[in-house]
Order: C-alpha cells, then structure tokens, then sequence
C-alpha cells in the first residue's frame, strides 16, 4: 500500500509491521505514522500483516518468496523506516522478527541492514507494563541493524481504543505522539538525501 505523493524527490520511508490481523492498532497506528510522513513531503509504504507473510528466514537458503523480495527491495530504497509491533509477552511480536532477520539479505549493500537511517519505534501493548521492554528490544535491535532510532517513539496503550474502526485517530496524545517520531523521520531522511546529493555532486 502505497502513500499518494508522487514526487520522487521526496524521501521514502517505509512502514513495516502491524500483526496478522488486519486493522490491528499496531497497523493502524503505523498507517497513521506514514500518512502524518506524507503530509511533510514523504512517499510511503506500508507493509504489514498479510504483505509480511513469508517463511521462517533461513539464511542457507537462496530462493525467497515474492513477499520477502518485495520486502528486501523496499527496504534497500527506503530513506527512512518505522516498525510497528504488538508487545507480545513483553517483547516483539516474532511475525516482524522474522520480517527483520531478511535484512541479512542485505548486508553486503552499499548501505547495509539499515545503515545511515532513521528508524521510527511504535509500541502497542494492552497496558502500559510490557511497553518498555518492547521498546527497548525493538531499539536494541535498530542499533544492532545499524540504524538511527529516533529520540522520540510512540508507545500506545491498546485497552483506550486510540483509534476508530476507520482507522481515524481518538486520543489527542496517540496523534501527538505519533506525529512527532513521523517528522524526525522525515526531516532524518530529507537531511540525508540532501547530504548525499551534496557528496556525488563535490565528485
């Protein structure tokens, strides 16, 4: 699912995430992530639920399903990222761990894993306990893929349904909250594009 701004100077951040079950509120909060994105400029990609199921990533194996080419692709275009997991006994869901460990796929890049990029952090839980432990597990796990995760993140306590069935926004705080880790990866990935342009044209 792709965002409407079709200028391709604009950076592209890809959103990747959700659960299984379409319209969850990590994928709702992560549609509303990259629509906020593409209010600031942004062309998007939404990933989640459906578009992410693919076999367990075995590294000794070559052939890989369309699912996971098209995920491997959109990562080695994107400018920015953000994740988006449920909290799942306290830690991330293994639906987009297994979507992440595909990145291996990437790490003879010319910009591996996600290297030189700002990785956006969004938290679901049903109540506030196991949001931290997520948190910090998807983090440790940016750094550990070589990318930046934003100052800020958004962690969303699911029980106050932040969202409608529309996927419109409820809780001034939840859009807050997201609107602000939507811009830093925005304004990451357009300084990035700029100093990038900047090198190959001193070249």
């Amino acid at each position: 699912r792709e965002g409407l701004c079709m200028n391709t100077d604009s950076p592209f951040i890809v959103g990747i995430g959700g659960t299984m079950r379409v319209g969850s509120t990590s994928e709702k909060a992560m549609a509303a992530a990259l629509r906020m994105a593409e209010t600031q400029g942004a062309r998007t990609l939404m990933l989640s639920g459906p578009d992410l199921d693919m076999e367990t990533f075995d590294p000794a194996v070559a052939s890989r399903s369309d699912n996971a080419q098209r995920l491997v692709e959109a990562l080695r275009a994107a400018d920015g990222i953000i994740l988006s997991s449920p909290s799942y006994h306290g830690t991330i869901s293994g639906h987009l761990k297994n979507a992440l460990d595909y990145t291996e796929d990437m790490r003879a890049d010319d910009r591996p894993y996600f290297d030189n990029r700002a990785v956006g952090c969004i938290v679901c839980a049903d109540g506030a306990q196991a949001m931290g432990s997520t948190l910090s597990t998807l983090r440790a796990i940016v750094h550990a893929l070589r990318g930046w995760p934003t100052p800020y993140a958004a962690v969303i306590n699911s029980s106050l349904k932040p969202f409608e069935a529309d996927g419109s926004i409820k809780s001034p705080d939840v859009a807050a909250q997201l609107n602000i880790m939507a811009g830093q990866v925005v304004e990451f990935a357009r300084r990035a594009r700029l100093a990038a342009s900047v090198e190959a044209s001193v070249n």
